[in-house]
């Protein structure tokens, strides 16, 4: 009975150790939400201001000095927005996405009618017993028979079965398009601004770093290597991204992707690098945010890892 007692005490302390520590604990996560909230209502307030600026200069008479300094600032916005992905919920980081690249379309827009864009031509390499091509732009369609899409300045649709190539006098730092390529293998050798691919199938597509964005729509079984800040991935199954990205990368209805850090490389690429901008001792490239996935804790099941062993290690 006296031993039994003695613990009684021994009891109780335990027990208020563990209330204040469940007590101290609350106390940091309310601590931290509210952080949280006050960045990400200033994230909201800075952009927004930033956003209808931006909106009211394209939506004046200015030039081409005023469309450079609309771009610069867009290109800014879209770096903040990577920056507070850590701390930002995800569907105030997908609205800050859309209304940039609506903030980019109308960009491109204001370039066309101010200067359009001029025609371009661009050889290939071609495989064994494929003929060279010449990509050529169609003629421009209506916009009502079209959904906006954000113009690109250079790139290749349309085309299978073809070995592409464009280099940095081509790109330029310019944003560069692929649409609608089956089985090609791509090389952007060089320093693109952004980089745009929809409807890709079966193709290997090897960039060099994109200051900006990456956006990739309806592809599959392609495999893609390349540094970017930003990689955005919809509507897309069966691929392999080899990847530096300085953010984190977002996907949406997407299934079987596989990630593996960035190996690839040529000749130039350090240059290519200083000029993106991008850090080349930041990479993310295991950090993905599905949005189609909301379970605290728990991986999704849309991405994984490509095993050491699987790795691509030789490209050329």
């Amino acid at each position: 009975m006296e031993a039994e007692k003695s613990r009684v005490p021994e009891r109780l302390q335990r027990r208020d150790e563990e209330r204040l520590r469940e007590v101290g604990k609350k106390r940091q996560e309310k601590e931290e939400q509210t952080v949280v909230e006050e960045k990400s209502g200033y994230f909201n307030a800075s952009f927004g201001q930033e956003r209808a600026a931006i909106e009211e200069a394209l939506g004046g008479e200015g030039g081409p000095e005023l469309l450079e300094e609309a771009a610069g600032r867009i290109q800014g916005l879209q770096k903040m927005l990577n920056d507070s992905i850590m701390f930002l919920p995800s569907y105030d980081t997908r609205q800050a996405q859309e209304q940039l690249t609506r903030l980019q379309s109308a960009l491109d827009a204001r370039r066309q009618q101010i200067q359009p864009t001029k025609k371009f031509t661009f050889k290939t390499r071609r495989k064994e017993g494929v003929p060279t091509a010449v990509v050529q732009p169609s003629a421009p369609v209506p916009p009502k028979e079209v959904a906006v899409q954000p113009a690109a300045q250079c790139g290749f649709q349309g085309l299978s079965g073809q070995v592409l190539f464009l280099g940095a006098q081509e790109i330029r730092q310019q944003d560069v398009q692929l649409s609608q390529l089956r089985d090609c293998t791509i090389t952007l050798s060089g320093n693109p601004s952004t980089l745009h691919m929809r409807e890709l199938s079966g193709c290997r597509v090897l960039s060099g770093p994109v200051s900006t964005s990456i956006f990739v729509d309806n592809c599959h079984d392609c495999l893609f290597t390349f540094p970017c800040q930003q990689l955005r991935t919809h509507s897309t199954r069966d691929c392999r991204f080899y990847l530096h990205v300085t953010s984190r990368a977002i996907i949406e209805d997407c299934s079987n992707l596989l990630f593996a850090p960035f190996t690839w490389s040529y000749p130039e690429i350090l240059e290519d690098y200083r000029l993106s901008g991008l850090d080349r001792n930041r990479n993310n490239w295991d950090q993905v945010d599905d949005f189609n996935w909301l379970a605290m804790g728990e991986k999704s099941p849309n991405w994984s890892v490509i095993p050491e062993e699987e790795r691509v290690t030789h490209w050329n």
